[in-house]
């Protein structure tokens, strides 16, 4: 700390002697100009539309303009950015080479995209773009990633993202071929992140500080992220003193001792320096750094909203005041650097070529850029069913079983774990039967592995496991260190399992590792809930990001292949912890009631019923050739039961994942009555069945949800020409579940009706007395076998 104070104090001393050359003073009254420029011209042109320009804020062009002039110097190739949409525009057309047609023709209610590609897109403040750009004779890449109104919710994604840029070009933690966190790597020099954040909501949404946190905990950290924050001084129309209880909207960089460099937005050239000291602190002690940039906001919360209706004294100073671009323009024009005549030309220039593509828009075709680059192999999802053969060879299994227990002689492993988790598993992989759902897990990974995809999991205790089932991370009982069997699987691997433990957070880290998961498809990124219920905390990226990403961004290569496995399972645990809200998820869904679904839908929901059903959805997220959402209604009391166990046959040559699985115990000719179920309240109804002794009842698993198995259930259903009545059991309440999603697609695709049996509605996801819970539970499990 003690080197960076002094540091910081020499460069403040040389910044405030040093001037800056006629050449960067144009450049920076050019880009100002140009930015007020176009904000007048959208305000000419579109005078009914939204805009969120960057009027009182244009001095924030000059610290994009030093940032990559500076950042290109020091060597950096790629930049990944997010930024909330106040100058957005601005920057995209100013300085991203985002085409102005583009944005006239979806402010004239024109579509964004190719007719063929199927998309609902955003609003133009929420563009984006990925271009190269040339500056300094070098080439740098920068990619803006989507932003939605959620403001700061794009933050941990532009993260993850950077994080995985960076596995891609092996660099910083993954020049270290074991990933186990290595503090003492070097970070990457060749790619950088940047975030740009709203005085009132950097300190008012609480992601922020999640954020800060994850920055420097292993297997979450970039290498530090330069933030600019623009600081409007009012939030929507809330001052300043009422937005916030500390005394700067930058104090929440106090968490992690980041420097901070206050600046006045009328003074542009502070602004370059303090955008230079910024980005030379960052390359060279790889850390988190802020420059909080004082300006204002030249309309109200957008450019229709009257700002007298409730900021009257501040809008009265800064209606009377002259803007900065043309305050700027003067001081150069005052001292001979640029003349009257070249500034009037900087802006009639720009403004004709705004006006002639606004004339010509008709003749622009929008361009396709779905899933290019390392993404080419990629497609989007048919709206037939693909059957994939996620099955691998027994001998790959029971090696990689194997070594997933293996570990250095001189390890000193935890005598329970060498009895309960190393023999027991070799001695399954020696029968070949009865494997659980934590070696299914791990024959999964590490056949993947052994393909050559990388594998991340993340998630509170992920190594570990929050039942303790897991462990595919071992801690030395005597030195603390931390060991993954399987990176260790073969000489010369290439691909390598990251275990994540991340911090107490949910909406960073998953929005993080939706980051991950949009850089490179052949990452098969995993987060895990502590308990299913506990994605509640991510809800903003589920709903902004993973349900409707592809939709909305559809070419800027929004396509996620992200796992999220949500423990669940009704077992007296009381309102929380027992359910993972499988409603929320299937309303979430774009699954259609009135036709087959296909495979193309936004998000497929899975309840699997026995290892080998996970195994198979994990392996088919990566081998499959598009990418979807997955979310894995994952057990709790299944983990260890001796019922729900598989055999690596069920793993072999020639296996799949299957969405349906039919009851082959009961002759299909004497079943009167079919019980549809999903998940591990099958096991549960088997049981009751055969105390019943029940002949005529046919139980059958509905594994995947959605896409909705359509085509295999009108098979199943097929089967049973005698029965005459139709259930849908569930353990969840009437109104959770999937019951209100099954209900009309069984009546509309499958022509059956179905009863209802299940516990009643409620406000909680379940009662919290244990006697309450167990008379429910013995409902719920005899209700089905005597409804008529």
């Amino acid at each position: 700390m003690a080197e960076e104070i002094e540091w910081f104090a020499e460069k403040m001393e040389q910044s405030v002697q040093e001037e800056l050359d006629h050449n960067t003073r144009r450049k920076l009254a050019k880009e100002m100009l140009k930015s007020q420029a176009l904000d007048n011209f959208l305000a000419t042109k579109f005078v009914t539309v939204k805009r969120y320009g960057g009027e009182g804020a244009e001095s924030m062009m000059g610290f994009f303009m030093e940032f990559l002039s500076t950042s290109a110097k020091a060597g950096v190739e790629e930049v990944i950015m997010c930024m909330p949409h106040r100058g957005r525009l601005n920057l995209l057309i100013g300085m991203l080479q985002f085409p102005p047609a583009k944005l006239f023709r979806k402010l004239k209610g024109i579509s964004e995209f190719p007719e063929h590609v199927k998309a609902t897109g955003d609003v133009p403040s929420h563009f984006t773009s990925s271009v190269d750009l040339t500056i300094n004779s070098k080439i740098i890449h920068v990619t803006m990633l989507p932003g939605p109104s959620h403001l700061e919710a794009a933050n941990p994604v532009s993260m993850g993202k950077t994080r995985a840029r960076n596995q891609s070009l092996r660099q910083g933690e993954y020049q270290t071929q074991s990933i186990q966190g290595d503090h003492s790597a070097e970070w990457s020099d060749k790619v950088l992140n940047l975030q740009v954040h709203g005085d009132a909501a950097f300190v008012g949404q609480g992601v922020n500080q999640e954020m800060l946190e994850l920055s420097t905990v292993p297997h979450f950290e970039v290498g530090g992220s330069v933030h600019l924050v623009v600081n409007n001084q009012l939030g929507f129309t809330t001052p300043a003193d009422r937005g916030r209880s500390s005394r700067y909207c930058t104090d929440l960089a106090k968490i992690t001792s980041a420097p901070v460099i206050h600046v006045n937005g009328d003074f542009p050239e502070m602004v370059v320096k303090a955008t230079r000291i910024a980005c030379e602190y960052q390359r060279k002690f790889r850390k988190d750094v802020f420059v909080d940039l004082n300006c204002y906001r030249q309309w109200g919360h957008n450019e229709l909203d009257d700002p007298t209706l409730t900021n009257p004294g501040i809008y009265n100073i800064i209606q009377a005041r002259r803007t900065v671009p043309d305050m700027y323009a003067d001081l150069l024009v005052n001292e001979g650097v640029m003349t009257k005549e070249e500034v009037e030309g900087i802006v009639a220039e720009h403004s004709e070529w705004l006006n002639g593509i606004l004339k010509s828009m008709d003749t622009y075709i929008p361009q396709e850029s779905f899933l290019q680059k390392h993404w080419s192999g990629i497609q989007q999802a048919d709206a037939a069913v693909t059957v994939w053969d996620t099955g691998t060879h027994l001998d790959l299994l029971r090696y990689v079983g194997m070594k997933s227990v293996a570990y250095p002689k001189e390890f000193n492993i935890h005598p329970h774990l060498l009895k309960t988790h190393i023999t027991a598993r070799l001695n399954k992989m020696s029968t070949g039967s009865k494997i659980d759902w934590a070696t299914a897990e791990a024959l999964a990974i590490g056949s993947l592995l052994y393909q050559g995809f990388n594998v991340r999991i993340s998630g509170q205790d992920v190594g570990r496991g929050t039942f303790s089932h897991r462990h595919i991370m071992l801690v030395d009982q005597k030195s603390n260190e931390m060991y993954i069997p399987l990176n260790s699987l073969i000489d010369g691997q290439t691909a390598y399992l990251e275990v994540a433990n991340s911090i107490l957070s949910e909406e960073a880290v998953l929005a993080f590792e939706y980051g991950m998961s949009i850089e490179n498809p052949n990452n098969l990124i995993i987060w895990e809930a502590q308990f299913g219920d506990f994605f509640n905390g991510a809800q903003i990226p589920i709903d902004t990001y993973i349900a409707s990403g592809e939709s909305k961004y559809n070419t800027w290569m929004m396509c996620s292949g992200l796992t999220m496995l949500l423990p669940h399972g009704y077992d007296g645990a009381g309102p929380e912890h027992s359910s993972c809200r499988i409603e929320r998820f299937l309303q979430l869904s774009d699954s259609n009631e009135s036709k087959p679904d296909g495979d193309d839908v936004n998000i497929h929901i899975a309840n699997p019923t026995t290892p080998a059903q996970y195994f198979h959805l994990l392996r088919k997220q990566v081998i499959q050739n598009y990418r979807k959402p997955l979310i894995l209604v994952m057990p709790k009391t299944l983990l260890r039961s001796p019922e729900a166990t598989s055999s690596l046959t069920d793993m072999g040559p020639q296996t799949t994942f299957t969405p349906v699985i039919g009851d082959h115990v009961k002759a299909d000719s004497n079943v009167q009555r079919v019980i549809f179920v999903s998940g591990k309240h099958y096991y549960a109804l088997d049981k009751k069945r055969k105390a019943l002794d029940a002949k005529d009842v046919a139980l059958v698993r509905v594994e995947g949800l959605a896409p909705f198995p359509t085509l295999s259930l009108q098979e199943e259903v097929a089967k049973y020409r005698n029965a005459k009545i139709f259930i849908w059991s569930q353990e969840e309440h009437q109104n959770m579940g999937a019951w209100n999603y099954v209900r009309p697609r069984f009546e509309n695709l499958i022509g059956r009706k179905l009863k209802y049996a299940g516990r009643g509605p409620l406000a909680t996801p379940a009662v919290g007395i244990g006697q309450l819970h167990q008379k429910e539970a013995e409902l719920v499990t005899i209700q089905p076998f005597t409804i008529h």
